[in-house]
C-alpha cells in the first residue's frame, strides 16, 4: 500500500509529539539523576540542566555511609518483598473462591467485598483496630492489612470468571480436586494477571510512607519513603546546608537536597530492574495458551 502525502505528514506529527511526551516524562527522572552526581554546594548556584557541573559521589557515599537510610533500604525492601508475596497468593485464593457459582453465600461475600471499597470505619477506628491487634509499632503493620486489597479482589474475580469452564469440568473429570483446579489449571494462565498484580502491590508497597508515619514509633523500622519525606520537610523548614547527620562537612559537600536525589534514584532502581520482566505479560490476551470455547 503506498503511503499518501497526508500519510507521512501525520506520522510525523505523531513522531514529534511522541517526542515532546517522552521528554516531558523522562526529564525529571534524568534531572534528579544528574543532581544526585552534581556537587551539592555548586549545585545551590543553579545552571545544571542536561549534566552534572561538578561531578562528586559524595551524595552516595552519604547514603551508603549511613546506617539508618541502609536500614531503611532493608526494611523496604523486606515489606515489598513479603507484602507482594502474602497479597498475591491471598487474593488469588479469595478472588477465585469467589468467582465459583458453587460457593455458599458467594453473592453475600462479594457484597462484602464491594461495600469496604465504598466506605471504610476512619482513620481512629482503623487505629484503635491495629493496636487491639498488636500490630503498631511491629514489622507486619506493613504487611498484614494490605494483604487483601477489594479492588484487586474483584479484578481477579472477573479475571477467573473469564477462564473457559470446560477446562475446569475436564480437571474434575480427571479427579481433581479444587485444590489442584486452582493450583494447575487456573495459577498456569493466571499469569497475565499475577504479574499486574505484582506489580501493582511491588510499587503501592515501595512507596508507601504513611502507615510508617501513623503506626510506627520505631526508627528502625521506618522505610526508604518515610525517610525521603522527612528528608524534604527538613529541607523545606530550613535554608541551611547540612549532611543528613545534621553537621556541616567541608570534605563532604553533599547537601540534603543531593541526598534526597540519590535516594530517589536508588528508589528508583528495584522497580525499573522489575517492570521489564512483567511487562510482556501486559500485551498478552488473558487466557493466551488455553483452550478456546
Amino acid at each position: 500500500m503506498r503511503r499518501t502525502r497526508e500519510d507521512k505528514i501525520v506520522d510525523i506529527a505523531n513522531y514529534v509529539l511522541l517526542f515532546i511526551i517522552g521528554i516531558v516524562t523522562l526529564y525529571p527522572f534524568y534531572y534528579t539523576v544528574i543532581c544526585s552526581f552534581n556537587d551539592g554546594m555548586d549545585l545551590l548556584k543553579g545552571g545544571v540542566y542536561f549534566w552534572p557541573r561538578k561531578f562528586t559521589v559524595d551524595s552516595y557515599k552519604v547514603f551508603l555511609g549511613d546506617k539508618s537510610w541502609q536500614t531503611a533500604f532493608f526494611i523496604s525492601t523486606a515489606r515489598t518483598v513479603v507484602g507482594t508475596v502474602f497479597s498475591v497468593i491471598l487474593t488469588c485464593v479469595f478472588s477465585y473462591g469467589l468467582s465459583r457459582k458453587e460457593l455458599m453465600f458467594r453473592k453475600f461475600y462479594t457484597f462484602l467485598v464491594v461495600f469496604t471499597m465504598y466506605f471504610s470505619g476512619g482513620l481512629i477506628p482503623y487505629y484503635v483496630l491495629l493496636r487491639n491487634l498488636h500490630l503498631l509499632n511491629s514489622f507486619w503493620v506493613y504487611v498484614i492489612p494490605g494483604m487483601v486489597s477489594s479492588f484487586f479482589t474483584i479484578t481477579g474475580i472477573n479475571f477467573f470468571r473469564s477462564i473457559p469452564e470446560s477446562m475446569i469440568e475436564a480437571a474434575r473429570i480427571d479427579g481433581a480436586g479444587e485444590l489442584q483446579i486452582f493450583w494447575k489449571v487456573c495459577m498456569p494462565v493466571s499469569l497475565p494477571f499475577i504479574a499486574t498484580l505484582s506489580l501493582f502491590v511491588a510499587v503501592g508497597q515501595w512507596n508507601s510512607w504513611l502507615d510508617a508515619a501513623y503506626f510506627v514509633r520505631d526508627e528502625n523500622l521506618k522505610t526508604m519513603s518515610y525517610k525521603m519525606m522527612t528528608t524534604i520537610n527538613k529541607i523545606m523548614a530550613s535554608s541551611s546546608n547540612v549532611n543528613t547527620a545534621g553537621q556541616i562537612s567541608a570534605s563532604n559537600r553533599s547537601t540534603g537536597f543531593t541526598v534526597q536525589a540519590t535516594a530517589m534514584v536508588i528508589s528508583m532502581l528495584p522497580i525499573m530492574c522489575v517492570y521489564p520482566f512483567l511487562q510482556k505479560y501486559f500485551v498478552q490476551g488473558l487466557m493466551l495458551g488455553s483452550v478456546k470455547e
